[in-house]
């Protein structure tokens, strides 16, 4: 029996170390009605917060991939995992909401930057040759899938005990993985004495040396990609990507299915059931994004999921368990199914180089549109008393989107990027 490859050893911490900051960062929606319940704040000031949160893990992707570089990437993992575990421990001790924007914004923020950004790409672009769209495929649905899967086992913890004992439990889950990182994961395949899976000779690619700082190297990048049209494209589908799943679902689809009266825990689990079907369906796209045009792999993606969410309020309304299963699984197998195709045609595009930091500001664009729908939900609650407006507003996006990527050029789009080397 041959032994298994150490990039699968590598793809299993990446999986489970993103799960994990997924629960850490989604469990937001858990905590919103908590937090009223117990402080008195807003709700408004409660998702301006967890907006901060989004934009910031979203924002830091590219300097997160440049640090990775310069750094390296165990050293990176555990950095951003004990930032995670300090933003934990802080919650026990915070009474205002200025230390809940810190806390949660910022410091939370940040410390799922790396897991839920840029690390994927970059394991499946230096761990992976053959099967590498499976690779991609599995850890992005990890982001989803963490940021979904324990959210009915939070809600109880919280109704039968209190917000505190959930967190203990995302305080040990993270101690956990912090302990399977420090034993276990390598900065690359060399330094296990391996080629990447599915690579049989060394590459003769001579690798340039990065020694300009992270910020420089990220904003270089920038400066050269903002120049291609389907930057541009792709960035603005990514954002309507983000606005309609981890800042609109993610965050208020618990308040909003008890405004209906459903429970916290009932709506809870239908996020869950997204998370387990998102993991069947980002999967599934990374097999076919290696062999389907991708451009319309995310026409249906948008497509779909624009009518799913029209379709949600009128499933609230009904009052049905069956038509709220139905949007779920639905919804759960387009979730992340837009990643996959993204990253692919951002490789054709710009190289296996300067892919992942490209990714990254694709990423912080998709997170400018979480917090925008984080935020403006929130808003738009306050003065409807209601969230159905941001749904249905969300859906006509999406099928903006579909329209944006399909006029991405379908050849390779040749793009020199200058090397960061020092003067």
């Amino acid at each position: 029996m041959k032994h298994i490859h150490y990039s699968w050893v590598i793809l299993f911490i990446a999986f489970f170390s993103i799960v994990t900051a997924g629960i850490i960062r989604s469990s937001s929606g858990v905590f919103i009605v908590p937090f009223e319940d117990e402080f008195g704040w807003d709700r408004s000031t409660i998702s301006f917060a967890f907006a901060i949160s989004l934009l910031l893990y979203g924002i830091s992707g590219p300097f997160m991939a440049a640090l990775i570089e310069v750094v390296g990437l165990k050293k990176m993992m555990i950095i951003a995992m004990v930032t995670l575990l300090m933003g934990i421990l802080l919650t026990f001790f915070m009474v205002k909401p200025w230390q809940l924007v810190l806390i949660w914004g910022i410091i939370i923020g940040l410390g799922s930057g790396l897991f839920l950004t840029v690390l994927s790409p970059y394991i499946a672009n230096q761990w992976f040759v053959k099967r590498r769209g499976l690779a991609l495929g599995i850890l992005t649905a990890s982001t989803a899938t963490g940021q979904l899967i324990l959210l009915p086992l939070l809600a109880v913890i919280v109704e039968t005990h209190s917000w505190k004992w959930a967190m203990v439990l995302i305080l040990c889950l993270s101690l956990i993985m912090l302990g399977f990182i420090l034993l276990f994961m390598r900065n690359s395949p060399l330094e296990v004495g391996l080629l990447p899976y599915g690579q049989e000779m060394p590459s003769t690619v001579y690798q340039v040396e990065q020694k300009k700082n992270p910020i420089t190297i990220a904003f270089q990048t920038l400066l050269e990609a903002v120049k291609v049209k389907e930057f541009w494209l792709l960035a603005g589908s990514f954002f309507i990507c983000g606005l309609s799943t981890s800042g609109l679902i993610g965050t208020h689809f618990i308040s909003y299915c008890i405004g209906f009266g459903f429970t916290a825990v009932t709506a809870a689990s239908m996020l869950s059931l997204m998370g387990v079907f998102d993991l069947v369906g980002t999967t599934l796209s990374g097999w076919l994004s290696d062999r389907f045009d991708n451009r319309w792999l995310l026409f249906w993606y948008y497509s779909l999921r624009g009518a799913s969410l029209m379709f949600l309020p009128f499933a609230l309304s009904d009052g049905s368990y069956i038509f709220l299963i139905i949007f779920s699984v639905f919804y759960g197998l387009d979730w992340i199914a837009t990643v996959p195709p993204t990253i692919n045609i951002s490789r054709q595009i710009f190289g296996m180089e300067k892919s992942v930091i490209v990714y990254g500001w694709l990423f912080a664009s998709h997170q400018l549109g979480s917090a925008v729908a984080a935020g403006g939900a929130g808003f738009i609650y306050k003065i409807f008393n209601s969230y159905s407006w941001a749904f249905a507003l969300a859906g006509m996006f999406c099928v903006l989107a579909s329209l944006f990527v399909i006029v991405i050029k379908k050849q390779r789009v040749k793009v020199e990027i200058q090397s960061h080397v020092a003067n």
